[in-house]
């Protein structure tokens, strides 16, 4: 019988026969096949974690709204929307993609600090679910171009409750330091002004602390938080029908331990429950949670460079691909395709071919590699292919979606014709 071991966070991503296999598809397979670097994921593993949260929901007037911004691949999209989930967007460009994929609009829920007139009017005239407010002034445009539209938006107003999610500082969203959301302490003038404008229906409350968060405390404390601000909304006599916790929920990247999405409900139901909120209409808005241990990218290694100081493996996939570790020094675990290599164990920095010092993928990592062979950087569903640029003209590269023994081609590699289609030669 040919074992089979799974890797550390990504339980549908396994060795078996020595070859790393995505669900039953071998992934050098798929390189020869598409050519690298390669983006490939597990539907097994995006519809487990959403279901991990779906449990969490039973019995719950609770709904999942994706945040696209993780990875809006438009494939990825018809899936969590195949699966009862809205969208959580920041940009009118995202709201063209959930419209590309002819899922309901009013599931959307339109989040950002930037949101222009266009974009605010457009999202009106295609009926979204409700914006998520994070200022006083944005309030005022919603409510100018709702009524410039003879119509009324739906909002929700997004505090920022000061509370530390204890993650990296770029991806901390719910201090005061921070550009998102309005003051705790500010909340209620501006939910009093909401109600005297002619343009604006409020629906809700909204809070989003940040991203990669491994522990339900920061939750808790800003669950509370919130909580005592309904109270005191309530007591305006404004009626708040959803209240919105958003997500942030993390995932293992080296070795974290952060709860179940079912574990972690069942504590913050529990708080809700005790406070008398636990038939409300809840509103979750996950990203990294649901894509990011089912994608994996694949490279091929170009070169192997010795060094006094330091030895370099250089691959094919750079910082216009996997751009976490050069923006937050993110850790990827970096695995061969194949488990047993003939060639010996020697440190590296895995390093792309972009001219920067920062285009690195991995310090230090200890592999058996060869010029010609392929790795795999790990956990790079999320906050990958969406955050990929052009940077040293490089073409994004393609997307593979595996279900079981099955692969489908989700987005082609982009070519240089296609880089260059927009621009023009002066006369």
């Amino acid at each position: 019988m040919t074992q089979s071991k799974h890797l550390p966070g990504a339980p549908h991503v396994h060795y078996e026969a020595d070859q790393l296999m995505v669900e039953g598809v071998s992934l050098r397979a798929l390189a020869k096949e598409h050519g690298t670097p390669l983006f490939v994921y597990s539907k097994a593993s995006m519809l487990s974690a959403l279901k991990s949260y779906q449990d969490g929901f039973v019995g719950r007037q609770a709904r999942v709204h994706y945040a696209m911004k993780a990875n809006s691949s438009l494939a990825i999209l018809q899936l969590f929307a195949k699966h009862g989930c809205g969208f959580d967007i920041v940009s009118i460009g995202e709201l063209e993609r959930v419209k590309a994929i002819g899922a309901d609009l009013g599931l959307v829920i339109f989040s950002g600090v930037g949101k222009t007139r266009a974009e605010i009017r457009q999202a009106l005239q295609e009926g979204i679910f409700c914006f998520n407010v994070e200022s006083v002034s944005e309030l005022d445009v919603i409510n100018e171009v709702a009524l410039e539209l003879s119509t009324k938006a739906a909002i929700s107003v997004r505090v920022n409750p000061n509370v530390d999610a204890q993650t990296h500082p770029y991806i901390s969203t719910g201090l005061k330091g921070n550009k998102f959301g309005v003051a705790h302490e500010d909340t209620l003038r501006l939910y009093q002004h909401a109600q005297t404008l002619q343009g604006i229906e409020i629906k809700g409350i909204d809070c989003h602390i940040g991203s990669q968060i491994t522990q339900v405390g920061p939750y808790l404390d800003a669950m509370n938080k919130v909580l005592d601000l309904v109270d005191a909304i309530e007591d305006l006599g404004v009626s708040l029908s959803h209240i919105d916790f958003g997500g942030g929920l993390g995932i293992q990247y080296e070795g974290e331990r952060p709860p179940s999405a079912q574990d972690m409900w069942a504590e913050l139901f529990k708080v809700l429950d005790q406070r008398g909120y636990g038939e409300r209409q809840i509103i979750v808005e996950p990203g990294r949670s649901l894509v990011g241990n089912a994608g994996v990218c694949i490279s091929e290694v170009q070169y192997l460079k010795p060094g006094e100081q330091k030895n370099f493996c250089i691959i094919d996939a750079a910082m216009n691909d996997v751009p976490r570790p050069a923006m937050y020094e993110a850790f990827h675990e970096i695995v061969p395709l194949l488990a047993h290599q003939s060639s010996p164990m020697a440190v590296y920095d895995v390093v792309g071919p972009i001219c920067e010092s920062g285009d690195w993928l991995g310090r230090e990592r200890s592999l058996n590699v060869q010029v010609g062979e392929h790795v795999a950087i790990l956990s790079a569903g999320a906050y990958c292919m969406s955050m990929s640029s052009n940077y040293n003209t490089r073409g994004r590269a393609a997307e593979v979606l595996v279900d079981g023994n099955a692969s489908h081609l989700i987005r082609r590699r982009e070519n240089t014709q296609d880089l260059l289609q927009f621009e023009r030669l002066l006369d």
